[in-house]
C-alpha cells in the first residue's frame, strides 16, 4: 500500500472514530429514530400478514439501558403486535415448576413480536450472582438452554438475543441518577443496591453464559450502551437487518366527506379540567 493510500485510510479511520465520539444532537437522533420507526411499522405489517413469530431477548447489567431501548423500539408500533414481557419474581408455585415453564407461555404466536425485558437468562445472571440458584441448577440451565432455543427456532420463531454492555463508570452515574432524580426513583430496586458491589461476579457470569449459549442458531449480539441515543439507533437498525421482512402493500385511504351541524349540541355543564399551561 502506498504512503498516500495509507494516510488516507488512517484519516478515514480517525474521522470515523471522531464521529463516533461526537455527541449526537437531539435533532439528528429524532430524525434517525423517525426513519427507523417507519421501518418498524413495515416490519409490524409484515409480521401480521405472514404470521411470523419473533422473540427478542434483552439482557444486561442494571442501568445498561434496556428499558429505554425497549421503549424506543416499541413507542410507535401496536402493543397488540409488539408485546413486552417483564416478569416479576417467581411465585412459590412457579418456583416448583420446570424453570422455563413460566417463560414458555409468553412465547410469540403467529403475528406477534415478543420482547423480553430480562428473560430465562435470569438464571445465568442475577440468580447465580445473588445465590438464588445452586450450582447444579445453573449447570442444567447452561447445558439445556441451547436445546430449548433450538426447539424455539425449529418451531419457526425468529430469536434475537441482545446484551447491552455498559462500563462501571456509566453504570454508577445512571444508578446515582435513579437515587437523585425524582423521575427515576421508581427504577431503583433493592436488588440494584445489593448487586452493585458484584461487578466482577456479573462479568464472570456473563462470560460463562456466552460461552455456553452463544450458538449458530441463537447468537448473542452485544450492543455498547455508553451513549443511550446511539445504542437505541444501532440496536433497532441491527434488529431490522436480522429479519427478512418486506413492505406489504397497503390500500390507499381517503377520508370521506362528512356533514357536521345536523345535530345541535346542548349546553351541558361540562366539567372541563383546569388549564394552567
Amino acid at each position: 500500500m502506498s504512503k498516500h493510500k495509507s494516510k488516507a485510510t488512517q484519516g478515514k479511520i480517525e474521522a470515523t472514530a471522531k464521529a463516533a465520539d461526537a455527541k449526537l444532537s437531539r435533532k439528528d437522533y429524532e430524525q434517525q429514530l423517525n426513519d427507523l420507526h417507519v421501518e418498524l411499522v413495515k416490519l409490524q405489517q409484515w409480521v401480521v400478514a405472514t404470521g411470523a413469530k419473533v422473540a427478542v431477548v434483552f439482557e444486561g447489567r442494571d442501568g445498561a439501558g434496556k428499558g429505554g431501548t425497549i421503549k424506543a423500539l416499541t413507542e410507535r408500533v401496536s402493543p397488540r403486535v409488539f408485546r413486552v414481557v417483564a416478569l416479576p419474581a417467581p411465585t412459590e408455585r412457579e418456583k416448583s415448576q420446570m424453570y422455563v415453564q413460566r417463560y414458555i407461555r409468553h412465547l410469540p404466536a403467529a403475528g406477534e413480536v415478543v420482547i423480553f425485558d430480562r428473560s430465562w437468562y435470569n438464571r445465568a445472571g442475577v440468580e447465580r450472582v445473588m445465590g438464588f440458584c445452586d450450582e447444579t441448577q445453573l449447570k442444567k440451565f447452561l447445558s439445556g438452554t441451547p436445546l430449548f432455543e433450538r426447539n424455539m427456532v425449529d418451531s419457526g420463531i425468529i430469536l434475537l438475543k441482545y446484551w447491552l454492555e455498559v462500563s462501571p463508570e456509566e453504570q454508577e452515574r445512571r444508578l446515582r441518577a435513579r437515587i437523585e432524580d425524582g423521575r427515576k426513583t421508581w427504577k431503583l430496586t433493592a436488588m440494584d443496591i445489593k448487586s452493585y458491589n458484584r461487578w466482577d461476579a456479573y462479568t464472570q457470569a456473563r462470560d460463562e453464559m456466552f460461552e455456553a449459549t452463544d450458538t449458530p442458531w441463537a447468537s448473542w449480539f452485544v450492543a455498547r450502551s455508553e451513549d443511550k441515543k446511539r445504542v437505541r439507533l444501532n440496536l433497532i437498525s441491527h434488529l431490522l437487518q436480522q429479519i427478512p421482512y418486506e413492505q406489504i402493500p397497503q390500500p390507499k385511504v381517503k377520508l370521506p366527506k362528512r356533514k357536521i351541524g345536523a345535530y345541535k349540541a346542548t349546553h351541558y355543564p361540562f366539567k372541563f379540567i383546569a388549564e394552567p399551561f
